[in-house]
């Protein structure tokens, strides 16, 4: 299957792009530009952990033996394992929204999410993007099938966030023929149940490259499960090799371009972790509303309390927006795979690589988000929220890894703006003459905002990514190239960036669901308002810090003159829109994000 047709005749945006000019709303994929055969998988879906992974719950976080195995067959049935396979490989071929939904929907189950993508994202992806013919046709219709699972095995004891410092080595015997593997690895998703792993080791010591490993070839040994705070549902164990030999045609890509494939593949898995965020957020949302429903409190239910409605209302916000930007990303990469020849490798790479900026924004938005919708659910419970007898326990501790593996949010945000930077240094965006325009622009102040409505927001939009290339301007002009090695700015700017990829997001769903005259259009107006409100005084308080950062004396006091009445916006009422918002909740018969 390839990309739907209103994804693959829109014009392809290049990765970053967001941050120099604005998108149109009628080219970005939203939810409600699902195609029928996709809202059929995301209902088959649905329809699997309803019927097959919450009734066996309690036996997968129990760690029962073979039931991991058993749901991902039934998984592999319905055809969710063999879904971004090629069809030439027995698989469905089908496109990247498609995972997405895949992934929302199995994000009601965290732990049974984290073994489908350590299968089949990271597990596979390698495979199909730069195996061989032999190994593509040795390993995807049995991966696809269920009949073999597989785990991603990159991370070691010295070697987190550090990937290209792993240890493990592998050297070339056998006249060629073979490589000898010594090394260990650790938090090993799927280890406990796996039949091959996609290992990362150093040919030469030096040499950074991808390898199949067979589980149960001589010299592999895999420990105990790891005792974690939360995912108990999901195996994970470390492993090593001692001698472990490997044939030479089990090299994935090419000997020393590991790094490539260790990074394309965590690009997408940093992707579908963003969707995986709304699917478990909206869980939590809608549990928190029947409980505060529920709940009774004073001689009244919990959910009569404005605080509790607050709550409530910024839960359904933060999943609303984190939605709009999935898809939203969904649609570049599928719009950019579209344009390609998905077999040709080198293509394929360079275009999921061009989005690594906006995967890694859904990694850490996604993630924060998710984590910020929790602890709420917690709260709305109380005491009952801290009790493992209820929901929100579980998904509380569930979701706080989230935040470290497919790189922490802070290797993360490092890679936000430093990737932009990589990207102007090499001619693909003309960041310095936008820079210099946004330093005059700002400087000059602007006429009075929209006081309301779509033109509002996009008023907030278009000065949000002024101010953002601002304040990027008087960092660069401090310190240059030198601007990467400082950590602290270069996370600021990315949440500045974040926060302008997300509001867009917002705006331009917000947008289409007025176009094309939505029953919810109403709701979504009310839901982009409230977030760029939050988003006005997130960028003020960012830009300042960087300004305090880069300026002193006289100029520092200019530029945040210059940068207050920039973002000088008329006061909004988000107290009446948010009880807006948590009526709907209240009075839905389900609830949507």
């Amino acid at each position: 299957m390839s990309a739907p047709t209103e994804i693959s005749s829109s014009p392809l945006v290049r990765g970053g792009m967001f941050l120099l000019s604005q998108a149109d709303p009628a080219d970005v994929f939203t939810p409600d530009d699902f195609s029928e055969e996709q809202r059929m998988i995301q209902q088959s879906t649905a329809d699997f952990v309803e019927r097959e992974l919450i009734p066996r719950m309690a036996d997968l976080e129990a760690q029962k033996p073979g039931v991991n195995r058993e749901m991902m067959k039934k998984a592999a049935d319905i055809g969710l394992l063999s879904l971004e396979i090629p069809e030439a490989y027995e698989g469905l071929g089908m496109d990247k929204a498609c995972a997405m939904i895949v992934q929302e929907e199995l994000g009601r189950y965290e732990s049974f999410g984290v073994t489908y993508s350590g299968h089949n994202g990271i597990g596979m992806q390698p495979i199909y993007s730069f195996g061989t013919e032999m190994l593509k046709r040795k390993y995807l219709p049995p991966l696809g099938s269920g009949t073999l699972v597989s785990a991603y095995a990159l991370t070691e004891p010295g070697s987190g966030s550090d990937a290209l410092g792993a240890r493990t080595k592998a050297t070339l015997v056998d006249d060629g023929q073979a490589y000898l593997l010594n090394g260990s690895k650790m938090w090993i998703t799927n280890a406990g149940f796996c039949d091959i792993f996609i290992a990362f080791a150093k040919v030469d010591g030096d040499k950074f490259t991808c390898f199949i490993v067979d589980r149960h070839a001589p010299g592999v040994t895999v420990g105990e499960e790891e005792k974690k705070m939360g995912l108990k549902g999901s195996s994970t164990r470390g492993l090593s090799f001692d001698n472990v030999k490997v044939p030479a045609d089990h090299v994935i890509g090419e000997v020393g371009k590991g790094h490539k494939i260790a990074f394309n593949a965590l690009n997408l898995g940093r992707f579908k972790l963003g969707a995986a965020a709304v699917g478990s957020g909206v869980w939590a949302l809608r549990e928190a509303v029947q409980y505060a429903k529920e709940r009774q409190q004073f001689g009244q239910p919990i959910a009569r309390f404005g605080a509790i409605q607050h709550k409530l209302a910024q839960m359904l916000v933060r999943l609303w927006v984190l939605r709009a930007m999935t898809t939203r990303t969904a649609g570049l990469l599928d719009r950019a795979l579209a344009r390609v020849d998905r077999n040709d490798m080198t293509a394929v790479m360079a275009a999921i690589e061009n989005y690594s900026v906006e995967c890694s924004i859904l990694k850490v938005h996604g993630t924060e988000a998710l984590q910020f919708v929790a602890d709420e659910e917690v709260q709305v419970f109380g005491g009952y929220g801290f009790s493992a007898e209820y929901p929100a326990e579980r998904r509380y501790r569930d979701c706080r890894v989230n935040r470290i593996f497919e790189g922490t949010n802070e290797i993360n945000r490092l890679i936000i703006t430093s990737r932009f930077l990589k990207k102007a240094a090499e001619g693909e965006v003309a960041l310095l003459p936008a820079l210099e325009d946004a330093t005059r622009t700002v400087g000059a102040g602007a006429a009075p905002a929209p006081a309301e409505g779509l033109d509002a927001l996009q008023a907030v939009v278009d000065r949000g990514r002024r101010l953002v290339l601002f304040a990027l301007g008087h960092a660069w002009q401090k310190h240059g190239k030198a601007l990467a090695q400082e950590q602290e700015l270069l996370a600021l700017l990315s949440d500045m960036s974040i926060t302008l990829y997300a509001t867009e997001s917002a705006w331009m769903r917000a947008v289409r669901k007025a176009q094309d005259r939505k029953s919810d259009a109403s709701r979504g107006l009310d839901i982009a308002t409230v977030f760029a409100n939050d988003a006005v005084n997130a960028w003020s308080d960012l830009a300042r810090q960087v300004l305090a950062s880069t300026l002193s004396g006289e100029a520092l006091t200019r530029a945040c003159q210059q940068a207050a009445t920039w973002l000088a916006f008329p006061p909004v009422d988000t107290v009446s829109i948010r009880r807006r918002l948590a009526d709907g909740l209240l009075n839905a018969d389900r609830i949507e994000v």
